[in-house]
């Protein structure tokens, strides 16, 4: 019988690991908890916080630039943005700490990215939402302020869709 090695143990652990967070992904997980105390610095040098977000439903999406899953979902967070932002929405791309702002800030110019990108220097946004480490992870927010649902990976944007028309058409 062959040994298996630590770095082959590592890889099925990720692995798994990652398809856990995938098959959560496809579900989500519903909460109505309050979305945290947060303080966004954009790439704009603006600041806000979560509190500046009551009355709007939010989509509060961590991610980065060297994230494969999240690249390819930024095409539609922007159609979402563009579909539902004259109805009371609003999306904050937060980047992870880890990221290099000026990589950040080019991502943004050169995708023409509509909503607003905050930059999470520090970790401290993703420490407050629930120790975020796997991107894309999206929290959305309703207008009172609370978690409605929160998805580890790329959402299924149909689904969002109708969840986003049901949230917005409450007022």
């Amino acid at each position: 019988m062959k040994p298996i090695s630590a770095s082959s143990t590592r890889r099925r652990c990720l692995a798994a690991l990652l398809a856990g967070g995938l098959m959560l992904g496809l579900t989500g997980c519903s909460s109505r908890n309050q979305a945290p105390d947060s303080h966004f610095v954009l790439l704009d040098g603006s600041t806000m916080t979560t509190a500046d977000l009551r009355g709007k439903v939010t989509l509060v999406n961590f991610w980065a630039t060297t994230c494969v899953s999240c690249v390819k979902e930024m095409p539609a967070l922007v159609e979402t943005y563009n579909k539902f932002q004259h109805r009371g929405f609003e999306t904050i791309a937060v980047a992870m700490s880890y990221d290099p702002p000026d990589w950040v800030a080019n991502f943004a110019a050169t995708r023409q990215l509509p909503f607003k990108v905050a930059l999470d220097n520090t970790g401290a946004i993703a420490r407050d939402w629930g120790d975020v480490r796997l991107t894309p992870t999206t929290y959305l927010v309703d207008r009172q302020g609370r978690i409605v649902k929160r998805y580890l990976g790329e959402p299924n944007f149909n689904a969002l869709h109708q969840l986003l028309d049901k949230l917005l058409a409450e007022g």
